[in-house]
């Protein structure tokens, strides 16, 4: 739905994106990380069609955005950006009103109404946008966004400052606009936000450090383990572990951690060392990393491969 080929983009000397090439899929949650300055939003101005690569290209489907055609494959992108714009002293109606006239819908009042039982707005039509709580104005511009039906939708930081209620509602909405076969491309420093959603994920430092699904990326970097919670200490079962060719153990209290080659093939034969060699099992799981080590790692090794130069300041 969304390709992205080798993708460049300069403001004078410096470079804000650096050869980036990805694609998306209808019904594709993918994430993009990276710090401050990694260009984030910057790709996804040159996605939505707001400014023009340097060099490389975006296609929309089988299409080519260029200024040709932008203005007829825009209808197909919806964008939120990091800090939506409303007009304060218009109501919510008129804020989506005029939007949809923008976008030059057939029937702009009835594409209204159905945004705003579709975010639960209709309440609040009236009301002036500057009145709203922050979680309400990203509602409406939540709303705004895909007042067209997008095919394609670019979120830049979508429940950024939101309270944990609000924060929820947009992660419900995404993976709604996910069944209903959307290309999602999502830019957050929420992690945690991007384990619940993603598909996958692309960390940048200007240039593309890694892609790939939550899971790989863990396998990659870190291997896979399994976690034992014993009822004693661990430290006597290793040598059992290791009589049954399990040589990566690591113990620590009650816990013991087998690095192996796939945790869902190994556990069976870990479970039957350690109850021969009378251990008390609690539980028994697969573990896993935290992505906000995959993502520290990822470009901790990306600055070593390039002196500790890896990130561009923008």
């Amino acid at each position: 739905m969304l390709t992205a080929s080798h993708l460049t983009r300069r403001f004078g000397d410096r470079v804000a994106v650096d050869d980036l090439s990805f694609e998306v899929a209808p019904g594709e949650i993918f994430a993009l990380l990276g710090p401050n300055g990694a260009g984030k939003t910057t790709t996804l101005r040159i996605a939505a069609g707001l400014i023009a690569p340097s060099a490389g290209s975006v296609r929309i489907g089988t299409e080519a955005l260029s200024p040709a055609a932008g203005p007829r494959l825009r209808i197909r992108i919806g964008l939120l950006t990091e800090t939506p714009g409303l007009w304060d002293r218009l109501s919510v109606r008129q804020n989506l009103r005029i939007y949809a006239r923008l976008h030059g819908l057939t029937d702009p009042e009835e594409a209204v109404d159905r945004a705003l039982d579709l975010f639960a707005l209709a309440d609040r039509a009236a009301d002036p946008a500057g009145q709203l709580s922050k979680g309400l104005r990203q509602r409406v511009a939540l709303a705004r966004t895909l007042l067209h039906r997008p095919d394609v939708v670019l979120l830049d930081e979508p429940t950024a400052g939101l309270d944990p209620e609000s924060a929820r509602d947009v992660r419900e909405l995404i993976l709604r606009l996910k069944s209903e076969q959307r290309a999602i491309v999502l830019s957050t420093h929420n992690l945690d936000e991007v384990e619940r959603v993603a598909d996958r994920v692309a960390v940048l430092r200007s240039r593309l450090v890694a892609v790939d699904t939550p899971q790989a990326l863990r396998a990659r970097l870190f291997g896979a383990r399994v976690r034992i919670d014993l009822a004693h200490p661990a430290e006597a079962c290793v040598s059992a572990l290791g009589a049954a060719g399990f040589a990566d153990v690591r113990v620590a209290g009650a816990t013991l951690s087998v690095g192996v080659t796939d945790h869902v093939a190994a556990t069976p034969a870990i479970v039957r060392a350690l109850v021969g060699a009378g251990a008390d099992i609690e539980a028994v799981a697969a573990e896993r990393q935290p992505l906000e080590d995959v993502y520290l790692k990822l470009l901790e090794d990306d600055g070593a491969r390039h002196g500790g130069h890896g990130a561009r300041p923008q």
